[in-house]
């Protein structure tokens, strides 16, 4: 999902005084607003910040999913699991997203149960199609490289138009596994979405490609968190959205192999 903290990145580069309206302000507090030093961090958001969160999230992922990977794919415990890690999850995912808060322990445990979700689903995968998830891994590797080096060379601009275009369509897709889940409870499959047909893989295709773009937008958006000198703090902020990006480009990945090996 696309990271909606840039705008806490404007009003740190603004020094935090966005939405001040000097029209209802007496010449006093005029006076005294402009007397006081502008706000200036602690120390600036650097890329070693976001790389070095984004890989300590990343090795709780994986590492939590490690374990719920050894209890086996039919175990009761790694049923359970799965559904922590996907409650848990959301939970913690919806809190950072809409509060515009993240820190150490907020992230991590984000990291840790989605390593509960990742761990018991990739080990559902792998036993029933086996080499099923190296090939997922390295997928959202080359993927991930892959749209870095089009957004470094130039390739692909982001533009506002552009902007809009990939936050509109993910909110849409998004839309449609919700109803394509209530529709499952009284339709067998759904409206085939991810039945596992043919409209299933082309919709799983979407999704890789908007994750895809989504990758982008978490690019331009770290990058210009550097570039307008946003404390370092936000570093929590642009790793989750990062980690958000990449875990869903891997499950889309997944399935789609999935599909393929039926």
């Amino acid at each position: 999902m696309p990271n909606p903290v840039l705008g806490r990145f404007d009003a740190a580069a603004n020094g935090g005084r966005r939405g001040v309206s000097a029209g209802n302000m007496t010449a006093a507090q005029l006076e005294q607003m402009y007397a006081k030093p502008a706000y200036v961090p602690e120390r600036y958001m650097t890329l070693d910040d976001v790389v070095v969160r984004t890989a300590a999230m990343l090795a709780v992922v994986f590492g939590v999913g490690a374990v719920t990977w050894s209890l086996g794919p039919t175990s009761t415990s790694a049923g359970g699991l799965i559904g922590i890690g996907l409650i848990g999850g959301l939970a913690f995912g919806l809190y950072m997203s809409f509060s515009m808060r993240a820190n150490a322990f907020t992230a991590l445990a984000y990291s840790a149960f989605e390593g509960l979700l990742l761990g018991g689903v990739s080990r559902a995968f792998e036993a029933r199609y086996p080499g099923v998830v190296v090939q997922a891994l390295a997928g959202t590797a080359m993927v991930a490289a892959g749209m870095l080096f089009v957004y470094k060379t130039g390739a692909i601009r982001v533009t506002p138009r552009f902007t809009r275009i990939i936050i509109g369509a993910t909110f849409g897709v998004v839309g449609l596994m919700i109803v394509n889940l209530i529709a499952s409870i009284f339709v067998d499959g759904g409206l085939g979405l991810r039945s596992g047909g043919p409209m299933a893989v082309v919709f799983s295709l979407l999704c890789i490609g908007l994750a895809a773009f989504n990758l982008v937008l978490d690019f331009d958006m770290i990058e210009n968190g550097i570039r307008r000198g946003v404390d370092q703090k936000f570093a929590w902020f642009a790793s989750f959205g990062l980690v958000v990006t990449l875990v869903w480009l891997y499950f889309e990945i997944l399935r789609l192999l999935g599909y393929a090996r039926n």
